[in-house]
């Protein structure tokens, strides 16, 4: 970390999202959200040198938003630059714990729409106006930011504005540095590019970035950034394959020195076994022998017989191609004739809902598929399975495996992005935690799925594993410094 005087003692951290936690949460991104900007406010300074970070939080004022507060705080009005005509635009503040976060309002968010549409022209419309309404907030705050943080092709148009403010000698944003973060490579705004050409947004033209890439929200953003983040170690390494770049690997590599990867962390306030009111008992790493409660309790809620020598599977997933939810089925019908239960929770794709129905069919006295959206069913899953299903094709971080280990679930997942650096399957330097395998097949996991059933015969070695992964820390608090030191360390060096 740099250790240079012309450090300021509070660097300013405008951190922007389509949602956030528990404002508004559709997916992983509404956690991140949610937690980092607070873990970053409350670094202990003796990690930071005794510097800190005013971070504050800028969302749309969604209209689920809007159901939620009661008397929100307006703090500006001012109008965002359009063709046809300037955009009447208000920004409101709300305080969630020790962060302020701004909300904007204007006709392209809308009062009743979802936050994500599936339509990316719409969806385009919205943001691309959100974008270019965060970075003017500032202005009218009066609130110079140091850093920018934007996440996803949501908000990397405001990446891609704030570099065009440099250019053109904006005196407000002189020093002002930008960080993006990719939490999903595959999800760059492709269909938005009419949105883009209606604010003005026209196609680059450097040859760095493939032709059909040069007018996608993300791709622009990853273009403009100072810094680049992906979710994971591992991730930031694979979006410069062929296999996980998505057509960007070669660009992305000629901007690989600008290239980290930082964990997501988890809530471990929201995800305490000792305190979690959904589950029938109650435990902890000392108490772990009360777990069995909840796989009794589970088992019966789902009429599925209790036998504690039985391994319980659970797979709790968007049920998504990427999430290799059909590996997971075709491989526990490859364990037929071992002795095994499994609970499917999740859904998403109606042919996958379908196989994971078919399954239950085919398998009634072992197989419940549970094909809905149900967080407290979720709670006490991962509190009664012995063994999460993770089968991911690819997982920038994913957080069902920090949860299941907190819980005292062991997870099983393909060895990728996040899950490689988070499950440690006989590495030297770390104990055990849970089990991986490797390629794409219904095989390799079925070999994986079949060592861990011999290890669960195994009732201490069993624990051990369990203890292992309940005493990890997947706190914000280590990948918040992480993130400091990344700012901090970009504005010295971009002086």
């Amino acid at each position: 970390m740099p250790t240079h005087s012309s450090l300021p003692s509070t660097l300013r951290i405008l951190f922007l999202a389509s949602e956030a936690a528990p404002l508004i949460k559709v997916g992983g991104l509404g956690d991140v959200a949610g937690s980092l900007p607070s873990a970053l406010r409350m670094i202990p300074g003796n990690l930071i040198e005794g510097r800190s970070l005013d971070v504050r939080l800028v969302i749309p004022y969604h209209g689920e938003v809007a159901r939620k507060l009661l008397d929100p705080q307006p703090v500006a009005s001012f109008l965002v630059n359009h063709p046809n005509g300037p955009i009447p635009t208000r920004a409101f503040v709300t305080q969630v714990g020790d962060v302020p976060v701004y909300m904007i309002e204007g006709a392209p968010i809308g009062t009743e729409a979802p936050v994500y549409t599936g339509d990316n022209y719409i969806d385009g419309l919205k943001y691309a106006y959100f974008s270019l309404a965060a970075v003017e907030l500032a202005r009218h705050l009066n609130w110079q930011p140091d850093i920018l943080h934007a996440n996803d092709w949501h908000t990397a148009l405001s990446v891609f504005t704030l570099a065009k403010q440099r250019l053109s000698r904006d005196p407000f944003f002189a020093q002002t540095r930008s960080v993006l973060s990719i939490h999903n490579l595959p999800f760059m705004g492709a269909g938005a590019e009419r949105a883009l050409d209606e604010f003005g947004i026209h196609p680059v033209r450097d040859s760095r970035l493939p032709e059909w890439a040069r007018q996608f929200p993300l791709p622009l953003g990853l273009l403009a950034a100072d810094r680049i983040v992906a979710v994971s170690p591992t991730y930031a390494q694979e979006i410069l394959t062929p296999e996980f770049g998505c057509g960007l690997q070669d660009f992305l590599i000629s901007r690989s020195s600008i290239i980290s990867g930082i964990l997501n962390g988890l809530d471990q306030e929201s995800w305490d076994p000792t305190r979690d009111n959904a589950l029938v008992q109650r435990f902890g790493i000392e108490t772990l022998d009360q777990r069995e409660e909840n796989k009794k309790a589970l088992l019966q809620e789902f009429d599925l017989p209790y036998d504690p020598k039985i391994p319980l599977l659970i797979l709790i997933s968007r049920m998504d191609q990427q999430k290799g939810i059909d590996l997971a089925l075709e491989s526990l019908a490859q364990a037929a004739n071992h002795s095994w239960q499994a609970i499917l929770l999740g859904t998403g794709d109606p042919i996958i809902e379908s196989a994971c129905r078919s399954l239950q069919a085919q398998f009634p006295d072992r197989v419940r598929a549970a094909i809905r959206f149900d967080t407290r069913l979720s709670r006490r899953m991962y509190a009664g399975g012995d063994i999460l299903l993770m089968p991911s094709r690819y997982e920038p971080c994913g957080l069902a495996q920090m949860i299941g280990m907190r819980y005292g679930c062991v997870p099983l997942a393909r060895s990728t992005g996040g899950l490689r650096d988070t499950i440690f399957d006989g590495a030297k330097d770390r104990p055990n935690n849970g089990f991986l395998f490797e390629e794409v097949k219904a095989e390799a996991l079925t070999q994986a799925m079949l060592r861990s059933f011999d290890r669960y015969k195994d009732r201490e070695a069993w624990h051990q594993l369990q203890v292992n992964g309940m005493t990890q820390d997947f706190s914000w608090e280590k990948s918040a410094v992480q993130y400091a030191n990344l700012y901090f360390d970009l504005w010295e060096n971009q002086r």
